[in-house]
């Protein structure tokens, strides 16, 4: 017998209408970023269901949303779409805030809802940061011919490349530049937008100011069209940069035996930057703001993997005295420690 509170229960189709409009765009103004990649998470969740169960996602209820269709689209992420657990977790914060939002408008629901909410992230095991050695930055941008017509195509990737060096930005930062976000005068200065709407201005070297000066001689630029842009003046996507680094990693490494068979990304560029900062003996307070990181805490990691630091310190560190002779044990402590 339907009660008077599923009666009043509101649609799975609503509620998730709500969420993004009402929630996450009224009263939270998520970043678009954020609303993006609820999307996609969503997207992903109900084709698998109509794949799997033949439902059409309007069809669908909160009901349906119980603990082992969401494992099992979590466990079909990793082992169909080969996502990285770092990508699974992200999809599986993005259906927790929908479901926290959903217990507020539908109480008839809430015991799904908390058996849900229990899923936990899943761990997983944290990298050493991949940087690259200013011998190795050299060589990524020298591969990059400006003296054909595929090089002139790359002009605007070494100036971007050497951009991402100078000011440790995130690439999706570095492709969203607009021309007016370039403050020349004495200190010329970018104007970064990172993540979570937080902003930052980063002083530039002199030789970032002459290439981007150079490089917007070139153009006819208005200030709201992109500092980077593609051949069809657009704004570049990230995937693109990934492939050109690609291809010019692959070219630099015929003269920079390191970077074979190395994995570098746009990414790598901010690490080398954070951790060449850190080698100089900038504080890492200053580098958290540089890289417009929330807490130091997040850029302690580039203490952990600075190997050099690490043999620094261990070279101030007299060595200790050699024993005359190694410790040997008796048979009788030999026997008690084998008998444990």
């Amino acid at each position: 017998m339907t009660t008077l509170a599923t009666a009043l229960s509101p649609s799975f189709p609503s509620l998730v209408q709500d969420f993004f409009c009402q929630r996450l765009l009224a009263q939270r103004n998520a970043s678009p970023c954020t609303i993006a990649a609820y999307r996609d998470t969503f997207r992903l969740l109900l084709r698998y269901v109509q794949d799997q169960r033949q439902t059409a996602p309007t069809a669908l209820t909160l009901a349906d949303l119980d603990v082992p269709l969401l494992l099992a689209f979590l466990d079909h992420l990793e082992r169909d779409r080969h996502n990285a657990i770092r990508s699974r977790n992200a999809r599986l914060i993005a259906l927790r805030s929908f479901l926290h939002y959903a217990a507020g408008r539908d109480p008839a629901n809430l015991p799904t809802i908390q058996r849900a909410l229990a899923i936990p992230c899943k761990r997983f095991d944290t990298p050493l940061l991949g940087f690259l050695t200013r011998v190795e930055v050299a060589a990524v941008q020298a591969a990059l011919d400006l003296t054909t017509w595929s090089g002139r195509r790359d002009q605007v990737l070494f100036v971007l490349f050497a951009t991402l060096y100078n000011t440790g930005a995130r690439v999706s930062e570095a492709v969203d530049l607009r021309v007016a976000d370039l403050i020349g005068g004495r200190e010329a200065t970018l104007h970064l937008r990172g993540k979570g709407r937080k902003e930052r201005v980063v002083p530039l070297w002199k030789s970032t100011v002459r290439l981007l000066a150079s490089w917007l001689a070139t153009r006819n630029a208005l200030p709201e069209t992109p500092l980077f842009p593609n051949h069809g003046g657009q704004r570049m996507t990230r995937s693109g940069v990934a492939h050109r680094l690609r291809l010019a990693v692959k070219k630099a490494a015929a003269t920079c035996p390191s970077l074979r068979d190395r994995r570098i990304s746009p990414h790598t560029f901010r690490h080398t930057t954070a951790m060449h900062l850190l080698q100089a003996g900038v504080d890492l307070t200053v580098i958290a703001i540089w890289l417009g990181h929330e807490s130091p805490t997040t850029t302690h990691r580039y203490v952990e993997a600075d190997l050099e630091m690490k043999r620094r310190a261990l070279a101030a560190l007299p060595e200790p005295f050699p024993c005359k002779a190694p410790f040997t044990p008796s048979d009788d402590l030999l026997a008690f420690l084998d008998g444990l």
